[in-house]
């Protein structure tokens, strides 16, 4: 394959609404009759409840299976095996990203169909066609990536907008550095997370991604705030889950996201959210970019104004030690990591000074 050739890569169905979730087997049937359905434990009993019963109406078979809190190679090769002794016929994730990652990786090696059903907000996981794979100690392991988006992805805004603010916030985070990494991997001409060249299409999607959040984030996080969902609450779900997953896949990620990798190896980081840390590597490679002032400050701004965390204090590092961060920069400069789409060469030494002066600069802004 020429490695000029540009792409723009999309789940085939994405469909926002509400009351999904009991309408289920609606959207499954096209590709099986019988659902192996992975959920987060916290909806279990109401999936098996609602969903099942949408199943069983449709003469269909399903079953419904926890999912073991953390993405690692054991917990997918454990539901592989559980697939076919099922003999089930199309996967479902109902859940967080993890979860969601879970479905993806396991009906890839299943070689089945999956649907994805995101209960929270908290990232663009369930558009892309990558999993993210950890260690059983919670550290970054490796991008797993698949063929093929997810055959359906269904948002439900009154169970997102119902999920604790703090999730659909950080998932707003995670969108916030979409067009930055898009943006920065276009001017490299780097790899997308397809492994082919980020397209115009895919920067476009970027861009209307961060303009949508900019402009409905506030409303749409006061609205979550009171377990309520508005169109502002649907334009910011349809931006943190489809512009963002489709604008990142088609785009590519850069500093931001390769920094949030690295700083999966700080254990005091480890209940941050994914989209919290996200930030802190935006910020971080807008330093290493030497942004426009003004650029700087719409971020920061938005930032506290929705209430994501903007110091490494915030996140809850308990001491920055220097020999931990020496390995995040390290880490996030690896081979095969997405800091190779920086328009210019980056260093560890490089990331580890930009990380202290994000720091600085947040903390600036932060008083």
């Amino acid at each position: 394959m020429k490695r000029s050739v540009k792409s723009v890569t999309s789940p085939k169905k994405f469909i926002v609404g509400h009351h999904l979730l009991n309408e289920l087997s609606t959207y499954t049937t096209t590709y099986g009759d019988h659902a192996y359905v992975i959920c987060d434990e916290f909806i279990l009993d109401r999936a098996a409840k609602e969903a099942g019963q949408s199943f069983e109406e449709a003469g269909q078979q399903s079953e419904f299976v926890k999912f073991n809190l953390q993405i690692t190679q054991e917990e997918i090769d454990r539901h592989c095996e559980a697939v076919k002794k099922s003999g089930a016929n199309v996967i479902v994730g109902i859940g967080g990203g993890k979860t969601l990652d879970t479905a993806k990786a396991t009906a890839y090696y299943v070689h089945l169909p999956v649907v994805i059903f995101p209960t929270i907000a908290s990232t663009d996981a369930p558009c892309t066609a990558l999993s993210v794979i950890y260690k059983t100690d919670g550290s970054f392991d490796r991008y797993l990536f698949l063929p093929t988006n997810p055959d359906v992805v269904l948002a439900d805004t009154n169970i997102l907008a119902s999920a604790p603010t703090r999730f659909f916030v950080a998932g707003i985070g995670d969108a916030l550095a979409t067009y930055f990494e898009a943006r920065a991997c276009y001017q490299k001409n780097g790899d997308n997370l397809v492994n082919l060249k980020p397209s115009l299409a895919g920067l476009g999607i970027a861009k209307m991604c961060y303009d949508t959040v900019l402009e409905y984030g506030l409303q749409a996080k006061i609205a979550v705030d009171h377990k309520v969902s508005t169109p502002a609450v649907e334009k910011t779900i349809e931006a943190t889950i489809y512009l963002s997953g489709v604008g990142a896949e088609s785009g590519g990620l850069a500093a931001a996201h390769a920094i949030h990798n690295g700083m999966t190896a700080v254990p005091s980081l480890h209940h941050a959210q994914h989209g919290e840390k996200v930030v802190f590597g935006l910020l971080t490679q807008l330093v290493l970019e030497s942004a426009p002032k003004e650029e700087v400050e719409t971020v920061i701004n938005f930032i506290k104004e929705v209430g994501l965390p903007l110091t490494l204090k915030d996140l809850g590092l308990d001491q920055f030690r220097e020999e931990e961060w020496r390995k995040v920069a390290e880490d996030a400069c690896a081979e095969g990591d997405t800091m190779g789409n920086m328009p210019h060469p980056v260093t560890p030494d490089d990331v580890y000074q930009a990380i202290i002066a994000a720091n600085a600069l947040a903390e600036y802004y932060h008083n």
